[in-house]
C-alpha cells in the first residue's frame, strides 16, 4: 500500500509541474495622482520681470552655486519638481549671442538619452518677448527648457527638473500638468524697466 501512495504522490507532483499555466508578468503600475485645482498668483518681487505662477508652487532665491540676486527656483513640492530660473542682463550683441548659444547647448546636451528634442518659437512683439521652448522627450534629467528675452537688455533661462530618477511613463501626467503652468507663466510674463534710484538734492 505504501508503494501505491508513493507512486500516486509522484504522479500528482509530475502532473502539477507540466500543467501549470504559463506565467506572464504584469505591466508595472503607478499610484494614481491627484492634481490640485488650477489657481494662480503673481510673482512681482523682481525688478526685471513678473509672471503668474500656481498657488501650489513656491518661489525662492537659488543659492546652490553662491548668491545670485535674480536666480530663483519655482518648486512644486507635491510633484518633487522645480523650475530653475536664471536671469542675465545683456550688455552687448556678443553677450546676447552667447546666452542664446549656451541655452541651445544646455538643452541639446541631453541628446544622448533623449528620444527627441523639439524647438518651439516664442514671439509676442507687443510685449517685446521672444524665445525658444525646448521639449525634451526620453529618459533625461530635464524634460523642458526655454529662454525668454527682449533681445537687447534682458535674458531669462528656465529648466525643469524632477528630483528623482527619470521615469518617463510615471512622470508624463505630472509633466503635462506642470507644462500647463509653464505655458501660463510665459503668457503672463512681462518685462519691467529697472527703477531709477532717487537723486540727492
Amino acid at each position: 500500500m505504501k508503494y501505491f501512495f508513493l507512486i500516486l504522490f509522484c504522479a500528482l507532483l509530475f502532473t502539477a509541474c507540466i500543467s501549470s499555466p504559463d506565467y506572464s508578468p504584469k505591466p508595472r503600475g503607478y499610484f494614481r495622482i491627484e492634481f490640485p485645482k488650477k489657481n494662480y498668483q503673481t510673482f512681482n518681487n523682481n525688478p526685471f520681470y513678473s509672471f503668474d505662477f500656481p498657488t501650489y508652487a513656491f518661489m525662492y532665491l537659488d543659492s546652490a552655486d553662491g548668491y545670485h540676486p535674480n536666480w530663483y527656483n519655482l518648486t512644486f513640492p507635491r510633484f518633487n519638481a522645480r523650475l530653475h530660473l536664471s536671469y542675465y542682463s545683456i550688455h552687448s550683441k556678443e553677450e546676447f549671442n552667447k546666452l542664446v548659444e549656451d541655452s541651445r547647448k544646455l538643452a541639446f546636451k541631453h541628446t544622448v538619452k533623449a528620444t527627441g528634442i523639439d524647438e518651439g518659437q516664442i514671439a509676442e512683439p507687443d510685449k517685446n518677448l521672444y524665445g525658444i521652448f525646448y521639449t525634451i522627450d526620453g529618459n533625461t534629467a530635464s524634460s523642458a527648457q526655454f529662454y525668454l528675452t527682449d533681445s537687447t537688455k534682458h535674458f531669462l533661462r528656465a529648466a525643469l527638473y524632477f528630483n528623482e530618477k527619470p521615469q518617463p511613463d510615471s512622470i508624463q501626467p505630472v509633466l503635462d500638468f506642470i507644462k500647463t503652468d509653464i505655458d501660463k507663466m510665459i503668457k503672463t510674463f512681462k518685462w519691467k524697466e529697472p527703477q531709477q534710484s532717487p537723486k540727492n538734492d
